[in-house]
């Protein structure tokens, strides 16, 4: 049986004035809104054409030119289930799953969103803020 491919995760630096050649058609409109500046992608498969990079819930055929791997993996990933390990005194520790990952550029890592109760906090964690519930 052949094992599963490991997950890559990058960045896709993409906006609308790159053109719309790196995206493929059927997924240009919601790629577009998904704004994919600064967001952590899996990539998830490759042809000869085109990559296939999953966004949350999302999957997106993209050129693989604009994918810049990631060599530090993000401590969560989508869908995790995670918990606010200090919360400000007197309210209940958020708890969630990740929905989105974002990268801090500047600093070298990941940052978190999650959705609790079929909302998206607010905030947005660093990782030393969560840990897995």
């Amino acid at each position: 049986m052949p094992r599963p491919k490991p997950v890559i995760y990058g960045l896709y630096s993409w906006t609308p004035d790159y053109g719309l050649r790196y995206i493929h058609p059927a997924n240009r409109r919601t790629f577009e809104w998904l704004e994919p500046l600064g967001k952590v992608f899996e990539k998830i498969d490759e042809t000869d054409d085109w990559i296939l990079l999953r966004y949350d819930e999302q999957q997106f055929k993209v050129s693989g030119e604009l994918f810049k791997e990631l060599y530090t993996k993000p401590t969560f990933s989508f869908g995790d289930l995670v918990q606010e390990v200090s919360p400000e005194p007197g309210r209940p520790a958020h708890q969630g799953l990740v929905s989105d990952v974002y990268w801090d550029e500047a600093a070298d890592k990941a940052r978190f969103q999650i959705v609790e109760k079929k909302r998206k906090v607010k905030r947005i964690f660093e990782a030393e803020e969560l840990r897995f519930a």
